[in-house]
């Protein structure tokens, strides 16, 4: 049980957990996760921290079909500039290991961003909590448990 379980069975929120085993050879762990889920790689999600200009952080949620806009969500978050943050930060401030973040759960709750093109979904994939472990959730749970505003994020 992770942290981002926990919390979708504490709010009520229903979810539904897909395990796989992990591949540590893998190159890209969105890529892994939509092989494992066997859904379209425009339906799982990959959950990215963002450094902002002011030092505060963020966190961008997009397909592994697209990349996280920078600039995008750092308007979003109300920053003039936004970088990827140093994995072993976002390890720190979420909980989580690098491949297995998840936005639902995090140690110290960052604002998320979760690109607009969910809400066209019935099932959003993501990341449970750690490496292996996806979970599938409708978009409202995003809003519902952790205050996501759905942005357009994403760069295809």
């Amino acid at each position: 049980m992770t942290p981002a379980i926990e919390l979708l069975k504490e709010l009520g929120i229903p979810h539904r957990i897909i395990e796989y085993e992990h591949d540590t050879s893998a190159a890209s762990y969105g890529d892994e996760a939509v092989a494992a889920t066997g859904v379209e790689a425009d339906s799982v999600f990959k959950t990215l921290v963002v450094t902002l200009d002011d030092g505060s952080m963020a966190v961008g949620v997009v397909p592994v079909s697209a990349q996280l806009d920078l600039k995008a969500i750092a308007v979003a978050a109300g920053s003039k500039r936004a970088r990827m943050a140093d994995p072993s930060t976002a390890e720190r401030r979420t909980g989580y290991v690098a491949g297995g973040i998840s936005p639902f759960g995090q140690k110290l709750p960052l604002p998320v961003f979760v690109d607009e093109w969910a809400t066209a979904l019935d099932l959003v994939y993501c990341s449970g909590g750690r490496r292996g472990l996806e979970i599938a959730v409708s978009p409202d749970a995003f809003t519902i448990a952790i205050g996501a505003k759905f942005v357009p994020i994403a760069s295809w």
